[in-house]
């Protein structure tokens, strides 16, 4: 037991940082689908086709550039229904593929009302995001350097000797497996409040920091 606790290479002082930086949304991105089944590939694709149309123009309509959405080319599959053991043949399933990224975040529950309207089968996500996100990202990143420091310096201060030259710096993944027993520790003062607040996105960013000691 006593091996265990004995620290086998000494050189330093080692500390973990971690910090959140907040922001409300300022856009939003649906996913959604097209999705249309038929006996027939050639209907199957003729509606879907009026489908996208009218999704098109919905999106228009609310104000959507083109250039703000990402739509794929029409899929076609065979449809197959199982049912206590039998397969049986549905039809032909022509889809389209959208992602459509908006700033109007007042009108989302319109937008939504009128795509399904439009021809929308499925809704895959709706996510709230923030432009800007690497300045956010950078942001933390410095936080959570500035907090590894500050502890290592208390470390230090209460163990009576003083923060050397910075040795090693390595870049964690906050959310990572393997971080779970640093969770709490080193944070920045207001990290834990901001990463449950509601309404907000939520970037974050952690690192170990290494030492040396000086008298």
């Amino acid at each position: 037991m006593q091996d265990k606790q004995m620290i086998k290479q000494p050189w330093g002082i080692s500390a973990y940082g971690a910090a959140s930086v907040k922001k409300a949304p300022d856009l939003v991105r649906v996913k959604l689908r097209v999705v249309r089944v038929e006996k027939d590939p050639q209907a199957a694709f003729t509606l879907v086709n009026a489908d996208v149309h009218a999704v098109r123009e919905v999106l228009r309509g609310h104000g959507v550039p083109d250039s703000a959405v990402d739509g794929s080319r029409l899929d076609l599959k065979s449809d197959w229904d199982w049912n206590s053991g039998k397969k049986r043949f549905m039809g032909y399933q022509c889809r389209a593929a959208f992602t459509v990224t908006s700033a109007n975040l007042d009108s989302v529950q319109a937008l939504l009302i009128d795509l399904v309207g439009a021809g929308a089968s499925e809704i895959d996500a709706v996510e709230f995001d923030v432009t800007g996100k690497k300045q956010l990202r950078d942001e933390a990143r410095q936080r959570a350097v500035e907090a590894a420091r500050a502890k290592a310096e208390l470390y230090a201060s209460a163990a009576g000797v003083r923060v050397g030259d910075l040795l090693h710096l390595e870049d964690v993944d906050p959310e990572g497996s393997g971080t779970e027993r640093y969770k709490g520790h080193g944070s920045a003062p207001d990290a834990a409040d901001e990463s449950l607040a509601p309404g907000h996105v939520v970037v974050s960013a952690a690192v170990i920091l290494g030492f040396a000691i000086t008298q």
